[in-house]
């Protein structure tokens, strides 16, 4: 018996949301950024993702930026 496998489509690029659930790892506040450093994702608030940012930029293979939410509700 002969088996075929063909190819699955590639992953669709999911656009997530980070919630109030998702928490800094730096000092616990809610998350606002998540970078993808060497297959683990890192959450950050905005204060602390913009402390990294020049240094995981070069490394980071995805940069997640919702800060733009902080100002949604002025």
């Amino acid at each position: 018996m002969t088996t075929t496998t063909t190819p699955t489509e590639p992953a669709a690029v999911l656009e997530y949301r980070l919630t109030a659930i998702d928490r800094c790892d730096s000092c616990g506040a809610q998350a606002y950024i998540a970078a993808e450093v060497n297959g683990s994702e890192l959450l950050f608030c905005a204060h602390h993702g913009r402390k990294y940012e020049a240094k995981l930029r070069s490394i980071a293979s995805s940069w997640h930026d919702e800060t733009a939410r902080l100002l949604e509700s002025v």
